[in-house]
């Protein structure tokens, strides 16, 4: 019991922290903070960095560490040699793993993951240091930040649209691999002058990525995975948003999330000025547009796709004007069905009834969520039968029952406690 209180004790102080610094960023936009490295190096600090790094779980770098090795290690020896290495300047960041996971368009996107210590060293800088940059975000952006969520982004873009007629659905070419060091550093080096820090930020983006048992040096970009770079890639893009902001706002709304981003504009004419200036500002950043995703959409002809939604707009039955709709885009369906078809192959035979219903109700819960808003009542629908019927295969093959029909199985899936997509009274709800 006084471990626990003592714990969360510590947390609260690196909230303190945290709330302090912001203010102090907030009271003074262009102050330079120099006194940032013994921050990191706090035992509240690591203490709340490792218990974020656990939380998201992930699996071990390119020396083999995982959570449960450090566990059965000691967490409080290991935190403590972490906080020693820091403390002596005797830290260094080893290099990531690089990992391909698979689109759905096909193609494999790389990820870099960093050690267990690299990812609690970062957590313990982005602790300290995030809050110095919030104080400066624009409230365009909603992508890894604090009480900022991609639904917070739906709402506004949905808000945006219900006014204006064309959006440019931009997409940035390889953002994460392209990251410019320099210009990276001398963004940050607007707010945090203390070098002992910006040599930590440094070195996570020189330290090379292993790849086929080989060390790659990596001169531009910031690996995907590593517990910095979100914060990082807002940093960078939050030039981009300053700009718009100063000189191009009265062309259209910029709504982003991390590198997704969109311009919600009056009309298409207006839309077509907003994507040079976007494009000469990506420029500025040495970034571009990528030309095949890149796209504007005229609202009355047709909708487009953003954080998983297909946002359209379409005369109302009841007012005869044109209002926006949304539900689930078709990644999306693919998605969530490609889960529920995974849980419920033939590989799973050999797992209990039971926990496959609860592994099936953790991700039915998780996705809607976020989706059972708006106009997204058919799809949900869409997807109870799905369910239903990949149930009811998965049940006869595995020799439980020989014939079932819709009314039984129903019966059955209410009985075991499975998840529904569709909740009358629920779905559709408003933002």
């Amino acid at each position: 019991m006084h471990a626990k209180y003592g714990q969360q004790h510590q947390q609260d102080k690196s909230r303190e922290l945290q709330r302090t610094l912001y203010l102090c960023a907030k009271k003074s936009r262009n102050r330079r903070f120099h006194a940032m490295y013994d921050r990191i190096s706090r035992s509240d600090v690591i203490l709340r960095a490792w218990k974020e790094v656990k939380a998201n779980k992930g699996s071990a770098g390119t020396d083999g560490v995982t959570i449960e090795d450090i566990e059965t290690y000691g967490v409080a020896a290991y935190l403590k040699e972490i906080q020693e290495d820091l403390r002596n300047s005797a830290y260094r960041p080893q290099a990531v793993k690089r990992v391909f996971i698979p689109k759905s368009d096909g193609r494999k996107r790389p990820l870099g993951i960093p050690t267990l210590k690299d990812r609690i060293v970062q957590a313990a800088c982005r602790i300290v240091i995030e809050p110095v940059f919030e104080a400066n975000f624009l409230p365009t952006s909603y992508g890894f930040r604090p009480k900022r969520s991609a639904r917070g982004a739906i709402k506004e873009i949905r808000q945006g649209v219900a006014r204006n007629w064309c959006v440019l659905d931009a997409d940035i070419e390889g953002f994460f691999d392209n990251l410019d060091h320099e210009l990276l550093m001398q963004l940050v080096e607007r707010r945090i002058s203390d070098r002992r820090v910006l040599k930590l930020i440094r070195g996570w983006l020189k330290c090379g990525v292993i790849e086929e048992h080989r060390t790659n040096p990596t001169e531009i970009g910031t690996p995907q995975g590593g517990v910095i770079s979100p914060l990082l890639a807002n940093i960078y893009l939050h030039a981009m948003d300053m700009m718009w902001a100063s000189k191009y706002a009265e062309l259209g709304k910029l709504v982003r999330y991390a590198d997704d981003f969109v311009i919600i504009c009056e009309n298409r004419w207006i839309a077509q000025k907003a994507l040079k200036a976007i494009g000469s500002i990506l420029a500025r950043l040495k970034l571009r547009l990528q030309t095949g995703k890149t796209q504007l959409v005229e609202l009355g002809r047709k909708g487009f796709d953003f954080l998983g939604y297909h946002i359209h707009k379409f005369k109302s039955i009841r007012t005869g004007k044109y209002v926006p709709f949304m539900w689930p885009s078709t990644e999306a369906m693919k998605s969530i069905c490609k889960q529920i078809h995974d849980l419920t192959n033939r590989r799973m035979d050999c797992v209990a009834l039971e926990e496959i219903v609860q592994r099936l109700n953790w991700v039915i819960r998780g996705w809607c969520g976020y989706f059972r808003i708006g106009n997204a009542s058919r799809k949900l629908k869409v997807l109870d039968q799905y369910l239903n019927m990949r149930l009811i295969k998965f049940l006869c093959k595995r020799g439980q029952r020989s014939k079932w029909n819709t009314v039984r199985a129903n019966q059955w899936l209410k009985i075991c406690g499975i998840q529904r997509f569709y909740i009358p009274n629920v779905c559709g709800r408003p933002l």
